[in-house]
């Protein structure tokens, strides 16, 4: 039966042999260009093959991009293609013509790119006329070099190209992106491609009101960046241009270059991960770790999706993966069909959130806030920690509330063997050595004893070591240290090779094949998002529309003078729109989109109102991955609500409740920026010189820190009895309200406040255990 099914799912993921052996081909050319740096291992090759020119990996981006655009783009044909979905009804036809579409816009886009692009004008190489003009630019430097006595260049810059596509370049980048659009649509969904669409009307609006206007007394939210007079379509050919050829923001820019060197070896790793057991061993420990406690399988579900989530990063996936297990239990034990589903979506969500690989969204925030991924694993974790461990705290009253006792005893399905210990290993040894490569400084690799050891030389400079002439192993770890997709590539590696001390999967050595190729295609489907993420970013810089929402918005909460200088509370009002921007444009996207959309537009009115950058943008990370669980739209809710055939909404808002604290601690980092524990998190974002916050010119004190997170412990206590409605005894609706606004008093920062509410919340808890000493739940 297992391996009928397993046959079903190869034949639903890989519908055709072609679609397989395109992904594998992809994925091996992408392994190749991510290569870390090996000490070694480019001299070997180019010796072998008696080039000096020789690139085995870090291919030439202008070359490379384009060529695996066309491939993704030819996967995604295969592998949702249109035509085979609608085969046998009126729509054949209509899908077989988009199949054919994206193929060829594919192709017309990559092409296009390497006729324009100044690096390689491929009509200009292919005429000779690119070499001519060279030679000619070379030695005309050399000769102006000569008679100004100036040293003699051997190179030039990129000449422009002669011939290109004209004005055609307008026509093939219009008709490819309603192209990729109408795709998104089938494979994304609708909520995404309207979001594009609008915004992408909107800028052809400002275009056309230019044109037939003119730029004098227009209104801002009317502009177009193309200006000028005499007015012509024709000045609109080089923003077009730049949109296709842009590497920060063009079609084939920054969103290709974190996919490919990025994220790229992580989606490698998560698939290898799933062709393990470690994931059924992970729920197994959960549960032999959560026995002892009254919401058992509740505690279970969380802490294995904690786990399993950081691997995946998906909610959706997280929850029908460990779900279908502790969902169950969950429901045998006693627990209501609404809060299982509820907590189980609200754990699967926090992987996105927990270190150390959190998504694809974290990688984009990286790139977009131009802060190591490094730190963002650093930033993450207490944030994350605070998380898990409110829904520890809401499992717990919610075990309480219906007297639901601890399992204790050790069954049979808990006790571990040595093919589960080896499962183990092949997860938590990865992911390991992902930390001890990302948390591990460049700087420090050779100095210690460890160095020493190895006869490292050590050279110390004012009380700080550096090492010179490392061993190879010391220097191909120095390479991998801190860098995010060196890590997750060593890690892929590493995982693959762990997978095939089990005797099961040495049986299927094709597994790897089919992981390699699966990672392929999600690796190709979700560039086709980022087509449609690209077209929001080029029509919002197009216009500028992002900086005008901004200064509006902050222009607005400065006249209603809300308590007179109160910048605080003009923080508080910034951040509340942002979070209602936020899971509003989330609604039935994947977080990654929900996050950049809203980080474009809003992002710079909170940097604006002096939140820092970083903690401004992973402010809106959160509330894109929140987005999973928020009803109406609540993607991983509705995944739950599939395993427990509970009302699909309902769940929605059990997961809400649950998972409290993803809108919550948002707001507390933004205000207490300490615990994100990076100094990105405390930079004035006004400052040029890069000077820090008000308040933290000395760093920040671990005693002040510690401070912070008794505070944050005690205020999620009070949250989750109070939405549970149960602590020692039920909570009536009053105590509920005056258990939130404690919550909130003892996160104030004026010392008289959050002392006052402390000193209140002692007594009524207290009270409280006096009051409910004896009772028994019914």
């Amino acid at each position: 039966m297992d391996e009928q099914t397993d046959a079903q799912k190869h034949r639903s993921l890989f519908p055709t042999k072609a679609v397989y052996a395109l992904a594998l081909f992809f994925v091996f050319l992408g392994i190749m260009n991510s290569m870390p740096t090996i000490p070694g291992w480019d001299d070997m090759w180019r010796n072998l093959f008696g080039s000096e020119t020789l690139k085995v990996r870090n291919f030439a981006t202008e070359w490379f991009y384009p060529i695996v655009f066309f491939i993704m783009m030819c996967v995604v044909a295969m592998r949702h293609s249109m035509w085979r979905d609608w085969r046998g009804t009126r729509r054949a036809g209509f899908g077989l013509f988009m199949d054919a579409a994206l193929v060829v816009a594919a192709g017309a886009v990559s092409l296009t790119y390497l006729i324009e692009i100044d690096s390689v004008c491929l009509i200009d190489t292919v005429t000779g006329e690119r070499a001519r003009l060279i030679a000619a630019t070379l030695e005309a430097e050399i000769k102006f070099a000569e008679e100004m006595f100036m040293p003699v260049p051997d190179t030039v810059d990129d000449p422009k190209c002669v011939q290109t596509t004209g004005i055609w370049l307008v026509a093939i980048m219009g008709a490819s992106i309603l192209i990729f659009l109408g795709y998104n649509v089938k494979v994304w969904g609708l909520p995404l491609v309207l979001v594009s669409l609008v915004i992408a009307i909107y800028t052809i609006g400002t275009v056309l009101v230019w044109y037939f206007h003119g730029p004098d007394d227009i209104n801002k939210y009317l502009m177009t960046k193309l200006g000028g007079e005499p007015r012509s379509f024709l000045d609109g050919r080089p923003n077009v241009h730049d949109a296709l050829v842009n590497n920060s923001a063009g079609m084939l820019g920054r969103f290709m270059n974190v996919i490919m060197n990025m994220v790229f070896p992580y989606i490698i790793l998560g698939a290898m991960f799933g062709k393990s057991a470690g994931g059924q061993a992970l729920i197994k420990l959960a549960f032999r770790w959560t026995r002892k406690l009254k919401g058992g399988p509740a505690h279970a579900a969380i802490v294995s999706s904690a786990m399993f989530g950081t691997i995946t990063g998906g909610p959706v996936v997280n929850v029908l993966s460990t779900g279908v297990l502790t969902i169950p239990m969950m429901l045998k034990r006693g627990f209501s069909r609404t809060f299982a589903g509820g907590v189980e979506a609200a754990a699967s969500s926090g992987g996105s959130i927990m270190p150390p690989v959190m998504g694809v969204a974290a990688f984009i925030l990286a790139a977009l806030t131009a802060v190591p991924y490094r730190e963002i694993v650093v930033a993450a974790a207490l944030p994350a920690v605070a998380y898990f461990v409110c829904l520890f705290l809401s499992a717990m009253f919610q075990s309480r509330k219906q007297n639901i006792p601890a399992l204790g005893e050790l069954t049979d399905d808990m006790k571990f063997t040595k093919t589960d210990l080896l499962n183990l290993c092949q997860i938590f040894l990865p992911i390991l050595l992902i930390l001890v490569l990302l948390l591990t400084p460049k700087d420090g690799i050779g100095c210690g004893p460890f160095g020493w050891l190895f006869g490292v030389e050590q050279i110390m400079t004012d009380g700080t070591c550096r090492a010179a002439n490392l061993p190879w192993i010391f220097e191909l770890f120095q390479n991998a240290a801190g860098n995010a997709g060196a890590t997750g590539w060593w890690a892929a590696a590493f995982v693959t090779v762990l997978l095939f001390l089990d005797k099961k999967f040495r049986d299927k050595p094709r597994l790897v094949l089919d992981a390699l190729s699966e990672a392929g295609i999600t690796i190709s489907t979700l560039y086709l998002m980022f087509l449609a993420v690209t077209v929001i970013d080029v029509c919002l810089n197009f216009t500028g529309l992002s900086k005008f929402v901004a200064v509006d918005v902050l222009g607005f909460l400065l006249s209603l003078d809300l308590g007179g200088s109160g910048s605080v509370l003009f923080q508080f009002v910034a951040l509340v729109i942002t979070m209602l921007l936020a899971v509003l444009l989330g609604m039935g996207m994947p977080a990654v989109p929900a996050y950049i959309n809203v980080a474009l537009l809003m992002g710079p009115l909170l940097v604006g109102l002096g939140i820092a950058t970083f903690t401004a943008h992973m402010f809106i990370f959160y509330f894109a991955v929140a987005s999973a669980i928020t009803p109406p739209v609540a993607l991983a809710a509705f995944a739950a609500a599939t395993i427990t055939k509970a009302d699909p909404m309902a769940t929605g808002f059990s997961a809400v409740r649950s998972g409290i604290v993803m809108f919550t601690i948002p707001f507390i980092f933004a205000f207490y920026p300490e615990l994100l524990l990076i100094d990105a998190a405390l930079l004035d974002p006004s400052s040029a010189s890069g000077a820090p916050l008000a308040g933290y010119e000395n760093g920040v004190s671990f005693g002040a820190l510690a401070w912070v997170i008794a505070r944050l412990m005690l205020a999620l206590f009070l949250v989750a009895s109070a939405l549970a409605r149960y602590d020692s005894g039920p909570l009536g609706l009053a105590w509920v309200f005056v258990r939130l606004g404690l919550a909130v008093a003892i996160l104030m920062r004026p010392e008289a406040v959050h002392l006052t509410a402390i000193a209140a919340t002692a007594g009524m808890l207290v009270l409280h255990r006096i009051r409910y000493r004896n009772h028994a739940p019914a």
